[in-house]
């Protein structure tokens, strides 16, 4: 998967919250906090719940890795 989640981890860590925390406040279900978990693609409407939640933007808890696009024509 070229999406990554990163920025949301260490967002949660200078926030002292915790995944569940988070995902409790956000109103987001532990099947998305898993698929977050493995950096599997999510609902835009999930990543807005949790920018709402930590009041920030999208590109702030995501990002594209692009060396690990599937197809290199991209």
């Amino acid at each position: 998967m070229a999406v990554e989640y990163t920025k949301l981890w260490k967002m949660l860590i200078d926030k002292r919250l915790k995944r569940t925390e988070m995902a409790r406040a956000a109103g987001i279900s532990g099947n998305i906090l898993a698929k977050l978990g493995k950096d599997e693609y999510v609902s835009l409407e999930s990543l807005e719940k949790i920018c709402r939640c930590l009041d920030c933007d999208i590109g702030d808890i995501v990002s594209i890795d692009r060396s690990k696009d599937e197809d290199p024509e991209r």
